[in-house]
């Protein structure tokens, strides 16, 4: 059974499809065992301790440094044996040390189809903002794995929305993370435990 640590900044709403996920079988050979939030009103926590799961808080607020931060971070995942650490909407940049320790076992969830709107700055409602004033007509999301870059890491899957006449940022965050976050992170993460994905030269190869 994969055991997945998953880190996020805010609600949760992606850590609940995983959660979702588990319960209704169609995540079934891994499992949610860690969460930590860099938050400490963030409501994923609830939603951890709601399902009877390890729930921390680990602040930058509450060390002298970034490097003791960092290190809090790593020593929480590795004290709780996490197979694949799970960035669902996790606001703070994974630091190299993390990502040399779990290569190819970090993944993010991005609200767009990257190459575009990802990088720095593009978090959260400004990636809708960015896709808006652009004017392009679809967007969508993509689960990768997490590398020293800022979103530049091997693609898992990507699935595409349309953007409607008179969306807002928010109203185009919702059909997003509706038509695409909570269903293709679920699924990667099914891939990943049935070991069915594979990196390749920089790019990601699923068996079927």
């Amino acid at each position: 059974m994969l055991k997945l640590g998953v880190l996020v900044s805010g609600g949760g709403t992606n850590l609940q499809a995983i959660l979702d996920a588990v319960d209704h079988q169609v995540i079934k050979t891994a499992e949610v065992g860690l969460v930590i939030s860099n938050n400490a009103g963030a409501y994923a926590l609830e939603r951890a301790k709601n399902h009877d799961i390890p729930a921390v808080c680990i602040s930058p607020k509450n060390f002298e440094n970034r490097e003791e931060f960092h290190r809090a971070l790593l020593d929480e995942l590795q004290k709780n044996k996490v197979d694949l650490v799970v960035l669902a909407g996790f606001l703070v940049a994974v630091p190299p040390m993390i990502v040399e320790a779990y290569p190819n076992r970090i993944i993010n969830i991005h609200p767009s189809l990257i190459p575009s709107f990802c990088g720095t700055g593009f978090y959260g409602l400004r990636v809708h903002e960015g896709v808006l004033d652009r004017g392009v007509k679809v967007t969508g999301a993509t689960v990768h794995f997490v590398d020293a870059g800022t979103d530049t890491g091997p693609i898992i899957l990507q699935k595409a929305v349309e953007v409607a006449e008179g969306d807002t940022p928010e109203i185009l965050q919702r059909r997003v993370m509706e038509e695409a976050e909570w269903k293709i992170l679920p699924e990667a993460i099914d891939l990943i435990a049935n070991d069915r994905v594979q990196v390749v030269d920089g790019k990601v190869r699923i068996s079927r």
